[in-house]
């Protein structure tokens, strides 16, 4: 780790450099706005899979699927709860004007939240490729046990790491035209720059595998499902779907997450001043990138219960239909427990083999 969270150096303001000051002025107005639509949609999508795992689907019932799925949206809340933070930092032009502890705990959630939903969004889609080229192995056992480890070594591994960023200083003072600011983890340490880029390029290189990974489960799983003939119960509808899930995890994988970790370490070298220290022009353009990607990355939040819930036609009918139902009627409670979630979890299943049903 470094003395700026590897993925929330949102803007540092280059403290040795004397030939370059680079700023991204319209990342204020930009954060801003973004966030405050991504807080607000994020919020209140995650809110809704939770209550759905925890309220319609017994939680003893779980398969290892749905244990992945629910821990996607704890990490996805707990980025979300921090950020009124940042929408506060940016609105108040990149002062932190909250106590400084607070800046340790965002960016901590931050981190958190970027690689768990990198490691979730991996362990899923490698269920789905064993679901499909194991079909049968894969629907005789829940393998709930498994899914609980797994989750539970994702957790510590990522927690471990961030929590380097609760025990640091977070905040520095900068002067700026308007006078003194307080910016939050946007410094970088001169003293250390080897360690720094050794850090850095270990994490964009993990992704990358993480990511490799991904893209072949996934294009397994297109290959295998393309290949299959239709019969009496597998319908092209529901192959439709499930190709269509496929492609949209992949979709957003490659929009929110491949941008950031492409930028961030050229970014990183000309932040340290180890490469193109003079390059005033290309310096802020990558600064100017890192904060588009930024924000690309952090509408994960959003597109992942869309993903993974909203997309499917069961789901989407038990959103209507409990929309329509205020009270809170069992008997729709029932039917979605019954056919929402069996169908909407395992679409891949279903076209693996006739009797799937986790």
């Amino acid at each position: 780790m470094t003395h700026d969270p590897s993925l929330m150096d949102i803007n540092p303001p280059f403290p040795n450099s004397s030939s370059c000051q680079v700023d991204s002025d319209f990342r204020y107005s930009f954060f801003t706005i973004s966030y405050s639509l991504i807080f607000t949609l994020g919020f209140v999508a995650n809110c809704y899979v939770l209550w759905v795992f925890t309220h319609v689907y017994p939680t003893g019932r779980l398969s290892e699927i749905k244990i992945f799925m629910l821990n996607l949206s704890m990490a996805d809340l707990l980025f979300l709860v921090t950020m009124p933070l940042w929408i506060v930092y940016y609105h108040n032009q990149g002062d932190w004007i909250m106590p400084s502890f607070l800046c340790n705990l965002a960016g901590c959630f931050f981190f958190i939240n970027t690689y768990c939903s990198v490691a979730f969004l991996g362990v899923i889609s490698y269920n789905r490729f064993q679901a499909v080229t194991r079909p049968v192995e894969t629907a005789q056992s829940t393998a709930r046990k498994r899914g609980i480890i797994i989750s539970c070594s994702i957790w510590l591994v990522t927690v471990s790491g961030a929590s380097y960023f609760l025990f640091v200083s977070g905040t520095n003072e900068k002067m700026t035209e308007t006078g003194n600011v307080t910016r939050c983890f946007e410094n970088y340490s001169s003293t250390s720059n080897t360690l720094l880029v050794a850090i850095h390029f270990l994490l964009i290189g993990v992704f990358f595998i993480i990511f490799l990974v991904i893209l072949v489960c996934n294009l397994v799983i297109i290959r295998t499902l393309m290949s299959q003939p239709a019969n009496v119960r597998q319908s092209s509808s529901v192959k439709q779907r499930a190709l269509w899930m496929v492609c949209a995890v992949l979709a957003v994988f490659v929009i929110c997450f491949v941008p950031h970790h492409m930028i961030h370490g050229p970014w990183t070298l000309t932040v340290l001043e180890i490469w193109q220290k003079d390059n005033c022009a290309l310096r802020q353009q990558l600064n100017d990138a890192h904060q588009v990607t930024l924000c690309l990355m952090s509408t994960n939040c959003v597109l992942d219960p869309i993903i993974y819930c909203f997309l499917t036609k069961k789901f989407r009918r038990h959103l209507v239909e409990h929309i329509k139902s205020m009270r809170g009627s069992r008997k729709c409670s029932r039917q979605t427990t019954e056919t929402g979630l069996e169908a909407a979890m395992v679409p891949l299943n279903e076209l693996a083999v006739d009797s799937i049903r986790k």
